[in-house]
């Protein structure tokens, strides 16, 4: 019994897992070359209007691809493990996952967003900011948790597939939510003190963490769900 049972699982659930995956890796490979289209884009209209702004593309590896716009830098991380949702989530309320269970197993996609001198000056201690996770399945189908409107534009599991034309709408959405993120400074409570040590050394300012929202509970940017 036991033994026909794992073969049941290996055919149904092992096997859903590994399509899921590939289907993820397949699109997140579209994905980068749908973010340097419209990296382009952005650069050579931006050189049209005499506006110089900083700005650079770079991938590292199959699973990240990241730009730097200005003060931004955007970080899109493929998860390479399959993974459902738990009993509570909206997800399970819908008629498209009740009528077929396999439905919710799904790969994702985070997008992070730091402040691009955390890269340039090498800080380690600089904080990222979650602001979306994007969820595909067998079906190629995908909604996205994300912080303030990036949580409810793209939340339609039954009928959105994650084409072409989708990519490119969740990267818009997904860089003009990080440029309208504004950073604020941290409290002057949490650096208010620091060693003779640190302060001899070059690299102090490594030592200093840096973020857009540090000392601040991020959750008052309303209308999060959940990301």
């Amino acid at each position: 019994m036991a033994h026909e049972k794992i073969l049941s699982l290996l055919q149904e659930k092992v096997v859903l897992k590994q399509t899921v995956a590939e289907l993820t890796m397949s699109s997140f490979k579209e994905l980068k070359q749908t973010l340097k289209v419209v990296f382009d884009e952005l650069k050579s209209e931006l050189e049209k209007l005499g506006v110089q702004v900083p700005m650079e593309y770079r991938e590292r590896g199959d699973f990240q691809a990241e730009i730097m716009i200005a003060d931004d830098y955007i970080v899109f991380l493929l998860q390479t493990n399959v993974f459902t949702f738990d009993s509570d989530h909206e997800v399970w309320k819908t008629s498209y996952v009740k009528d077929d269970a396999s439905r919710s197993f799904v790969g994702k996609i985070y997008v992070y967003n730091f402040l691009s001198d955390s890269f340039t000056f090498n800080r380690p201690n600089d904080i990222g900011y979650l602001i979306a996770r994007i969820f595909i399945n067998k079906d190629n189908h995908f909604f996205l948790e994300g912080k303030r409107q990036l949580g409810f534009m793209y939340n339609d599991f039954a009928n959105a597939v994650f084409d072409s034309g989708s990519m490119r709408k969740v990267l818009e959405s997904t860089i003009l939510y990080s440029l309208d993120f504004d950073s604020f400074t941290p409290p002057y409570e949490t650096v208010q003190q620091i060693s003779v040590g640190e302060i001899q050394e070059s690299s102090l300012l490594a030592k200093i963490a840096t973020g857009k929202r540090l000392g601040f509970r991020f959750q008052a940017d309303t209308g999060s769900r959940g990301a």
